[in-house]
C-alpha cells in the first residue's frame, strides 16, 4: 500500500494556515509561515486560468490578509495520484464560504516536492471549479 500521508497532512495544514490568513488579522511573519509552504519555483493554474508564480501568490496573499472575515475552506475527497522518493502529486476537493454564505467549489490537484532535508512543498496547483 501507498503511503501518501505525510502529503494529505500538507494539504491539510497549509489549507488551516491560508484560512487563518484571510479570516483573520495576523502578524506578518505568519505570512513567511504561510509562504514557506511553497517552493520558490511556485506555479498554479487558477480556476479561472491564470497563471502564478510564487511572486504572485506572495502578493495575493499579502493583499488579501485579514479581509475575508468568516472565511472557511473544507477540504474532502484526498487523494493520491503518483509518489516518488522526491515528492508525490496528489488531488482534493476544497469548499470555500465566506462571511455572507457565497461559496465556492473547486477540485485541485498539486504536485509536491521533496526537498534533500525531507520537507515537503507545493511546486505546482491546478484549480477548476466545480459546476453546480
Amino acid at each position: 500500500m501507498t503511503d501518501y500521508t505525510e502529503y494529505f497532512d500538507e494539504v491539510i495544514q497549509a489549507h488551516v494556515a491560508i484560512e487563518q490568513w484571510l479570516a483573520e488579522e495576523r502578524n506578518v511573519t505568519e505570512l513567511e509561515q504561510l509562504l514557506a509552504h511553497f517552493s520558490p519555483q511556485f506555479s498554479m493554474v487558477s480556476p479561472l486560468g491564470r497563471v502564478l508564480d510564487f511572486d504572485a501568490l506572495g502578493e495575493l496573499f499579502r493583499m488579501a490578509g485579514g479581509k475575508k472575515l468568516g472565511f472557511r475552506i473544507e477540504l474532502s475527497e484526498l487523494r493520491g495520484i503518483a509518489l516518488s522518493d522526491n515528492g508525490a502529486t496528489v488531488s482534493y476537493r476544497e469548499q470555500q464560504t465566506d462571511a455572507t454564505g457565497q461559496q465556492t467549489d473547486r477540485r485541485s490537484t498539486v504536485v509536491f516536492e521533496k526537498q534533500a532535508g525531507g520537507k515537503v512543498v507545493w511546486r505546482h496547483l491546478h484549480e477548476t471549479f466545480c459546476k453546480e
